[in-house]
Formats: structure tokens, C-alpha cells, sequence
């Protein structure tokens, strides 16, 4: 993520006078280049965060308390109560709870916030430069602070969630791959099948589109995205032997029209119609894969306990159902939901300039059934 500032005579004039040595005009400055500041590190924090594309903003007066309606998504359930999944401290464990179904849960909001400083003889030099890098640090400061904080949500609520269909068992979001480390075209159309399992109507038929259109998002890692690459020129079995086993020796190549659109895309961007998106915090000791290690309900899976080291899941997303909520604090004078103020830490004799950034905000999962996985 690189921010570069553009070098106009206005904006060399509002960093020259933000390392001024008149109080008064480095004061006046350093509201203004606030004031740019909130705007411009918000826009990037939307723009690059991977949790952004799953998650639904829902904005909120900074004096309100955000709240949202169940009965919206769910029918009076047979105990009366369905459970949520949302993060309740910033940088701590999402916590679990059952609520009436028809009534509004209140969402819990905490504050996320970064503070820089620079040498004022930068500014005085007009080293556009070194501001556009503290544009970038306090932005990434915050972007990494919010992205744990939202997949800690949906880790949480795909390792704990299951749903019983009418008629049925109750089934785990997740699924473990057919064969322990690899990741093919069968294991995909399985999880399809399971995610429609899990989104039955509230009468326990068919739903009615678009209040689901089944799995449309699978966040996978490098390697699992560098395997779906060599579908390209691996052949694919699924055709079982007369024990039961894959039989090995058989090969079944993807038609030759997929085989050419991996080849010339360098690795597919959809699959079945499902969108794959690469997470680098996704894969073996990876971030997110010990997230879920910690949030993962059942003991076995693949025939062993589920290890971070071992195994990886796979996340899928049903962005149809807007399951997936950040209530986000909007300043009620300028209407942003970044806010930025000079840091008054600083004194004369420190000869630095500083600013603070905050931004409130929370995380809630209110339907488990969008979230489905393959443990591979």
C-alpha cells in the first residue's frame, strides 16, 4: 500500500506551514492537514482491507447505540433464540450469545486509533515524501488493528455454527477435504452442496433467490490458489475403485476450455461460479489458520485433531445474505468515519509535529449460515 501526495503548490504550502516556527501558523496548519488527513486514510483502509468485501457497513450517529433486528433473518425458532457472534473488545476473543429472535441485539463498538510524529524540518523541507509515509503508517496502524478484529468474528462463528435441516442432522459449516493436503474440484462441489443443505427457507424448502444464492466467495492461501493453478495440466480423479479407494491409476483431465482459461489467467479467479480470493493469513502456521485452530468446536477432522501446522481451512462466504454487519461511528459535524486531530503531546521545544486517528466501529455475525469451509 503506497500513498503518494501530489506535488501542487497549495499542498507545498500547507506542509511548509505545518513545520513552521510560528505557533499560531503550524496550529492552523496542523487542523487543515488533519482535516485531509481522516478522509484520505479512510478511503484506504476501505479500499485495501480483505474484510471490507464480506462485511456490510452500517453507520451510526457517534451519540447512538447501534443495534440491528433478528427477525429480519430468522423465523421464531423452536427454542426461540439464535446465536450471534461479534467482537466486544478490540484486539480480544469474539464472544458467543443467544438472542431472542425477535428482538434487536445490541451491537458492541470499540475504538481503534493510531498516532504518528515527524520532525518538523521534514515539513519545513516540503519532504513530501516522508508525510506521504506517515499517511501510510497510521493507515496500516489501523488497517491491521481491524482486519484481526473482523476475521476474528468470522473464524469464530464458522468453527462453533451448525444448523440441524427439517428432517435432518445437525451439520457443521465446515467440511474436511477428501484427501488430507489436497484440494480439488470435488471438495469445492461439496461444500456447495453443504451450504445449500444449511440455507433452507424458513418453511425448510427451497429459498427464495436473492435472499440466498448459495456460496459465492472462497478465500483460500498461496498454496492452496497455486494448486488450482495446476489444474491447468494435472489431471483430476474422483472415479472410486471397487474397494471404495481412489483409484490412482485413472486420470480425468478439466475440459479443454477450462484447462485453457487457468492457463492464460495464471490461476482462476472463479470457479463454478464461486469467486476464489487469495489471503496470504490464510495457509499452514499462518494468522487466521491458528485464529480458527482456537474457535474450532469439534475435536477430529481428517482423522486427527485439527492442527495449525497440519491443516488449513478454506473460508467460504454467501456475500448475498449481508450476514455479516460493521456498525461504524459517523462524526456528526463532518460526517466521517475517520477522524484525525493533531496530537497535543508535542511542545515547542520537541520540534515535532503529531497527529492523532481514531475511528469507532464493531463486528457481528447475525447468520452463521453465510460462513462455510473445507479443512484441507
Amino acid at each position: 500500500m503506497r500513498i503518494k501526495l501530489k506535488n501542487t503548490p497549495e499542498q507545498v504550502e500547507l506542509i511548509k506551514a505545518l513545520g513552521s516556527k510560528n505557533r499560531l501558523v503550524a496550529a492552523e496548519a496542523s487542523e487543515a492537514f488533519a482535516a485531509f488527513l481522516g478522509p484520505v486514510i479512510q478511503r484506504v483502509i476501505l479500499q485495501a482491507g480483505t474484510a471490507s468485501q464480506i462485511y456490510t457497513d452500517a453507520p451510526f450517529d457517534e451519540n447512538d447505540s447501534p443495534s440491528y433486528p433478528l427477525d429480519l433473518y430468522y423465523n421464531e425458532l423452536n427454542n426461540g433464540y439464535v446465536s450471534v457472534w461479534s467482537q466486544t473488545l478490540a484486539g480480544g476473543l469474539p464472544s458467543a450469545q443467544d438472542v431472542s429472535a425477535i428482538q434487536e441485539v445490541k451491537i458492541a463498538t470499540y475504538r481503534l486509533d493510531s498516532a504518528v510524529s515527524i520532525n518538523k524540518r521534514y515539513a519545513r523541507q516540503a519532504r513530501l515524501d516522508v508525510i506521504a509515509k506517515l499517511v501510510e503508517r497510521m493507515s496500516q496502524e489501523v488497517l491491521v488493528k481491524q482486519e484481526r478484529n473482523a476475521w476474528a468474528v468470522i473464524l469464530k462463528a464458522l468453527g462453533e455454527a451448525s444448523t440441524t435441516p427439517s428432517g435432518g442432522s445437525a451439520l457443521k459449516h465446515y467440511i474436511a477435504a477428501g484427501t488430507a493436503g489436497q484440494f480439488k474440484l470435488d471438495d469445492l462441489n461439496k461444500l456447495m452442496t453443504r451450504v445449500k443443505r444449511i440455507n433452507e427457507s424458513w418453511a425448510g424448502g427451497t429459498p427464495a433467490d436473492p435472499y440466498s444464492t448459495g456460496l459465492t466467495d472462497l478465500y483460500v492461501s498461496p498454496e492452496i490458489k497455486e494448486k488450482i493453478r495446476a489444474f491447468a495440466y494435472n489431471p483430476l480423479n474422483t472415479t472410486k475403485g471397487a474397494t471404495g479407494t481412489t483409484d490412482t491409476n485413472v486420470g480425468i483431465a478439466l475440459p479443454d476450455g477450462m484447462r485453457e482459461e487457468i492457463y492464460r489467467n495464471a490461476g482462476m479467479q472463479e470457479i463454478y461460479g464461486v469467486n476464489i480470493i487469495e489471503l496470504i493469513e490464510l495457509g499452514l502456521s499462518k494468522k487466521y489458520n491458528f485464529l480458527f485452530d482456537q474457535y474450532i468446536s469439534e475435536t477430529t477432522t481428517l482423522g486427527g485433531a485439527f492442527n495449525p501446522d497440519n491443516y488449513q481451512i478454506l473460508v467460504g462466504v454467501d456475500n448475498s445474505k449481508g450476514a455479516l454487519i460493521r456498525p461504524v461511528s459517523t462524526n456528526s459535524e463532518t460526517g466521517s468515519q475517520f477522524n484525525v486531530q493533531p496530537d497535543d503531546q508535542f511542545l515547542q521545544r520537541s520540534d515535532k509535529a503529531g497527529f492523532y486517528g481514531s475511528m469507532e466501529e464493531g463486528r457481528i455475525c447475525i447468520d452463521a449460515r453465510a460462513l462455510s469451509g473445507i479443512i484441507v
